[in-house]
């Protein structure tokens, strides 16, 4: 092995490592505002029941608002049948909405997959982040992801579009160019490399004001 191989080995073994770090953060500070929030559910039923007692329908009303409004920040809004998945999608569905992004998801996953978590974590990670970036470029109202997961057959199909603020984007070679840097490279690396070992199937197809990736993982 050369040189330069073991170089881009080595980073791509230091970014794939960091990605996974930062997505189970993602991951985790969700799921401890959800305890947080379970942890109080005594309380919160304490005080509507003294409210309800009292009569103060008014009191028990707002308080129930309020709750609404606490939990709709922590909920999970996505369900796949797939516990990896709902994780990953759910904590940066969570990220996005913070940064005024609108996201359609429809998704579904069997329990049972062929592809690795940590594999599935990396691809949807990297896309999800991909889009996001891409979508702090345009004003609020125009903000918007879009995934979609399925079987077809026996392979996993996904897809993810994201508006872009850039018209269609150009190729060099087989990728299409990117000034966001290295991290950004080794991403789309990272995902390329994944697909092939797999003997899937990539597209990115890049129209006026729209980019989408498609993948396909076989799961026999």
């Amino acid at each position: 092995m050369s040189l330069l191989s073991k170089y881009v080995n080595k980073q791509l073994s230091a970014y794939q490592n960091e990605l996974i770090q930062t997505h189970y953060a993602e991951v985790e500070n969700m799921y401890r505002q959800m305890r947080g929030w379970r942890h109080d559910y005594r309380n919160h039923i304490q005080v509507m029941k003294s409210y309800a007692a009292a009569g103060d329908m008014d009191a028990l009303k707002h308080y129930l608002e309020e709750l609404d409004a606490d939990l709709s920040t922590v909920d999970t809004v996505v369900r796949t049948g797939n516990r990896m998945t709902d994780a990953i999608l759910n904590s940066k569905i969570s990220l996005a909405h913070s940064k005024n992004i609108t996201v359609t998801a429809d998704a579904h996953v069997p329990v049972a997959l062929k592809t690795s978590e940590i594999d599935l974590c990396i691809i949807i990670g990297n896309l999800f982040d991909n889009a996001i970036e891409a979508s702090m470029k345009l004003p609020e109202d125009k903000r918007m992801i879009r995934i979609y997961m399925d079987m077809k057959n026996t392979q996993l199909y996904m897809s993810f579009t994201n508006l872009t603020a850039t018209g269609k984007q150009k190729k060099t070679g087989n990728r299409f160019r990117t000034t966001k840097g290295a991290e950004h490279g080794f991403g789309l690396v990272r995902i390329d490399s994944i697909v092939e070992r797999y003997h899937g199937y990539l597209s990115r197809n890049s129209e006026e004001g729209a980019f989408t990736t498609e993948i396909l993982l076989p799961q026999e």
